[in-house]
């Protein structure tokens, strides 16, 4: 009895087998190849690249938290453009220190060539903003309105009731992400919890409203009805990373050696000697988000997110094949040929080089800020005044920026080593220095005229200032001191 049992048991599984694979056939014909004249409905499965894609998802949450994150009195992460101050936790940097951005431009635009190159587009299939997002959107169209067969008949019905309370569903669920992405990028250019209290008593300005507006529209628009569009016909990057990738790139690849000649299994029918492993489901096509075949080769559709290899390895296994008949790999290493290695490669040590510089440049501005800034301007018009009472005097002006987010009582002071007799007008006292600002100060400098040995000397000016907890800070900067010929 127990060995019928089995065998019973046996029978339903292989019964439940082929019957999975019957339905798989029964809705390939509903998937075609995205030529961008209909809308493409992707099937959603489970998988490990669908874990990693969702893992890299919830890497977007920094962006809707993170301007909540305090720092004391003031956001952690203030981009304050209107007061032309960047605010990154305790660093501070001002339009003179953004020569440094290009250098982290720079450095984030070869690394996607770099990861472009060695693993294809990686950054569209997980990380890109239009992918996550409508990922999202597909998901909760998935949840509310069913599986692909059933969003597409529900398009082709006519409007009734139910069609009208789930569409609702939808798009006030859409809506409601796309004003929080709104709301979160503003968030990051003005105070996070000042900006809620404005938005809903209307005492926001137009140009919080108007951001806002864009993003609503932009991201429904993009994300939830545009979708693979976009990166089929907006996106440059589709463009241009056929150039960036060869026969040495890791990217999602149809084993053609081992799938080909293609065939479907038929129930109690041995397959033909020549017939390759693909068993032709259209899978790979189903859970595609651009509805691309890979089984063509690599196209400016594909984004490399690797769904197509869970379906793959998911059919593989109800067939009872090895997996990996699609799978991340390298033209090169699929035709059998010798892949050479990474330091081999010119564009690596290119890439790498780059790479460097740019990382460099962001260390060097980094390590050579200073909280408190002096620029010296000597007059021009004119070099010097001859006082009546045998002095020569020389007008400065000295720019004090502060760096800080407290106001400074700066001291300033002068190098006299050189110069006997030196009287400074305009500083006996503390100079205020307005935080996160520029503060000038007209300095006005007399020497004896006998106490001057060259037409130009070297003159030293020096600020101090101390925070409220009592830490100095300093900064000096040398001019000149122009007197008459000798």
């Amino acid at each position: 009895m127990a060995e019928k049992a089995r065998a019973e048991k046996s029978m339903t599984e292989k019964s439940i087998q082929e019957q999975s694979l019957e339905d798989l056939y029964a809705e390939a014909h509903e998937h075609t190849i995205n030529v961008g004249d209909v809308k493409i409905h992707a099937k959603r499965m489970g998988g490990k690249f669908r874990n990693l894609k969702w893992a890299s998802n919830f890497l977007w949450l920094i962006f809707f938290i993170g301007p909540y994150l305090r720092l004391g009195e003031r956001q952690a992460v203030l981009l304050d453009i209107p007061n032309r101050q960047f605010h990154i936790f305790n660093l501070t940097l001002l339009p003179q220190d953004l020569w440094m951005l290009s250098f982290l431009l720079l450095f984030f635009a070869i690394l996607l060539a770099v990861v472009t190159a060695l693993a294809g587009r990686v950054w569209c299939g997980f990380f890109c903003f239009q992918t996550v997002w409508t990922d999202v959107f597909t998901w909760i169209e998935d949840k509310l309105e069913g599986t692909p067969a059933k969003r597409r008949k529900l398009e082709k019905s006519p409007w009734n009731a139910a069609k009208i309370i789930v569409r609702a569903k939808k798009y006030s669920l859409w809506f409601l992400i796309a004003f929080l992405t709104g709301v979160s990028f503003t968030a990051w250019f003005t105070d996070a919890y000042d900006l809620w209290v404005d938005l809903f008593t209307l005492n926001a300005s137009s140009t919080v409203y108007i951001t806002v507006s864009m993003f609503i529209v932009g991201t429904v628009f993009l994300a939830g009805f545009l979708r693979e569009q976009t990166c089929f016909w907006l996106c440059p990057y589709a463009r241009i990373q056929a150039v960036m990738i060869d026969d040495t790139s890791i990217v999602p690849s149809y084993d053609v050696s081992r799938g080909e000649k293609r065939g479907r299994l038929v129930k109690g029918k041995a397959a033909s000697e020549d017939q390759g492993d693909c068993v032709d489901c259209n899978q790979c096509v189903a859970v595609c988000p651009t509805g691309v075949d890979i089984r063509g080769g690599q196209q400016e559709g594909c984004i490399m997110c690797g769904l197509c290899i869970d379906a793959c390895d998911a059919v593989m296994e109800k067939i009872n094949k090895p997996t990996g008949l699609i799978k991340y790999a390298s033209w090169d290493g699929i035709m059998g040929k010798e892949e050479k290695p990474l330091l081999k490669r010119p564009r690596v040590w290119v890439y790498s080089a780059i790479l460097l510089i740019s990382i460099l440049g962001v260390v060097i501005g980094l390590s050579s800020m200073e909280s408190l800034e002096l620029k010296v301007l000597h007059a021009r018009q004119p070099l010097f005044v001859v006082q009546s009472d045998g002095t020569i005097q020389n007008r400065f002006t000295l720019k004090v920026l502060n760096k800080m987010n407290e106001d400074l009582k700066v001291t300033i002071s002068v190098n006299d080593d050189k110069f006997k007799g030196l009287i400074m007008i305009g500083a006996e006292k503390e100079v205020v220095a307005a935080h996160g600002t520029v503060t000038a100060v007209t300095i006005f400098v007399k020497v004896p005229r006998k106490n001057l040995t060259e037409k130009s000397q070297p003159i030293t000016f020096n600020v101090e200032a101390k925070d409220a907890e009592g830490t100095l800070y300093h900064s000096k900067r040398e001019s000149v001191f122009i007197g008459p010929k000798r």
